[in-house]
């Protein structure tokens, strides 16, 4: 079986809610995090598969297409090719925040039908993200989790940013494995 990770979208690879921009509902709001293409570099060395998992409410709440929320991600896959930073698929909830659907964090479906799509061995592989539901959604999944931003109680491990997380998967990885 293979390892991944798991990104979440919004707060981990690009900005949001920031002076910039409040909600990326368009390509010219994709404004990439410092550092996320060595990050996601780093990471391609390491292991099988990069996805984002990313809750886009904003399409069942009527704030975009769901074809352009297809555009932003083509976009955002293709910038980050060409940094040579590979996304190898991107899964996303378009249900509202209060559908109840399984496939929105905190639950796991995204990330299981992934794994499954992929032959992803999910105890080998991280889920990083910057809310609690990202967390929840890792650990129901049965990955370790890393948060960013100041602390979480539920993530295996903290840092302010990817390429920090980075280093530290790859590392824990090393460690899982010897």
């Amino acid at each position: 079986m293979k390892k991944a990770v798991f990104l979440d979208r919004d707060g981990v690879i690009n900005e949001v809610l920031t002076a910039r921009v409040k909600f990326v509902n368009k390509k010219s709001d994709l404004y990439f995090l410092p550092g996320v293409a060595e990050a996601i570099k780093k990471l391609n060395a390491v292991f099988d598969y990069i996805f984002v998992v990313t809750n886009q409410g904003g399409v069942g709440l009527g704030f975009m297409k769901e074809t352009q929320l297809v555009k932003i991600h083509e976009h955002m896959v293709s910038e980050l090719k060409k940094e040579g930073a590979i996304i190898h698929d991107v899964a996303y909830c378009a249900h509202k925040p209060k559908a109840g659907c399984q496939c929105r964090k905190p639950g796991s479906k995204m990330i299981e039908d992934l794994a499954k799509k992929y032959d992803v061995d999910l105890s080998k592989s991280y889920m990083v993200g910057d809310t609690d539901t990202d967390i929840m959604a890792g650990k129901k999944a049965g990955t370790k989790c890393v948060y960013l931003g100041d602390s979480d109680r539920l993530a295996d491990a903290v840092f302010p940013n990817l390429q920090l997380a980075a280093d530290w998967i790859i590392e824990d990885t090393k460690n899982t494995i010897e």
